[in-house]
């Protein structure tokens, strides 16, 4: 899906930068995207928002942990400064929706269509500030492999088989998310929380293990904020659209954890070596992972 939409952006002459920070990111969080809206139109939204937090806590606790691990990570000023913060304004965005009756007691606990919409405008102003980079930064290297272009009938036929792949891909995840819950008496947002989290943040722990590995170290943490990012504004904003999202009594304290975890990450970049994740720092966000993991089974 990713690399035939790529194929066909360079055949429109798109810039290849604007095809990382869309195509890329949206190629990423494709998976919790079909596993979010099929699971709110199944009225299975434990398991969509669960699927959210979860994956955006194991991206930067388990992903970042692990690529740390493998290789202290450098980080541009601009992600350090801009694009961090960003994500942990997504995050009290997302808890403000979450919480309408705590500012009208008329309101029910949900996502509505109308906070939906509030996810995707701020999620515009993340693309606009994604164009600005572009401008400002129009060089890009572009190696041999991906100055060749596809022929048109191949990138459809991408395009298509990722697409159905993607679809019954979600599908079984939703429901076989269901019925693990079901046979161990387990709820669905501990399921989604970490089995269904881990495996959609899959894409993005290959993406920053072969980007560290490469040495391109601030696409590795690029990677995993603005695929957060994604799946707050875009994900979330895209699927209470189509259909309202009812909200777990419980999803506050998950939500602050993802904000106290993203306030540590941020903070990481300035102890130590400046505005760089180091080994240490790897082993205690997977830690903080474990942690995480203990506290959803042990809260039942």
């Amino acid at each position: 899906m990713v690399n035939g939409s790529s194929s066909l952006a360079k055949k429109f002459h798109i810039p290849e930068i604007v095809i990382g920070l869309t195509i890329v990111s949206f190629g990423t969080s494709l998976p919790e995207l079909i596993v979010n809206i099929l699971a709110a139109l199944q009225g299975s939204t434990d398991i969509g928002l669960g699927t959210i937090i979860g994956s955006n806590i194991s991206n930067i606790a388990l992903v970042l942990g692990i690529t740390a691990v493998i290789l202290p990570l450098a980080v541009k000023r601009a992600t350090a400064w801009k694009e961090i913060p960003f994500s942990i304004l997504a995050t009290v965005i997302l808890m403000l929706v979450i919480n309408d009756p705590f500012f009208n007691s008329a309101a029910p606990a949900m996502i509505s269509r109308i906070d939906g919409i509030i996810l995707l405008i701020f999620f515009v102003l993340f693309v606009l500030y994604t164009i600005n980079i572009f401008v400002k930064h129009k060089t890009l290297e572009v190696d041999d492999e991906q100055k060749q272009s596809r022929k048109g009938f191949n990138i459809f036929v991408m395009i298509m088989a990722g697409l159905v792949a993607l679809f019954y891909g979600g599908q079984w995840v939703v429901d076989g998310a269901v019925k693990i819950a079901n046979l161990f008496g387990i709820s669905e947002f501990i399921i989604s929380a970490t089995i269904i989290a881990v495996g959609t943040s899959l894409p993005e722990l290959v993406t920053s293990v072969v980007a560290a590995y490469k040495k391109n170290l601030d696409l590795a943490v690029g990677n995993i904020i603005g695929s957060n990012i994604f799946n707050i504004l875009f994900v979330l904003g895209i699927t209470a659209v189509i259909k309202p999202i009812a909200t777990p009594a419980l999803i506050n304290i998950d939500i602050l954890y993802l904000v106290g975890l993203s306030i540590v990450l941020f903070t990481f970049l300035f102890v130590g070596k400046r505005r760089e994740l180091e080994r240490w720092q790897g082993f205690s966000l997977l830690i903080i992972y474990i942690g995480y993991v203990v506290f959803l089974i042990i809260r039942g």
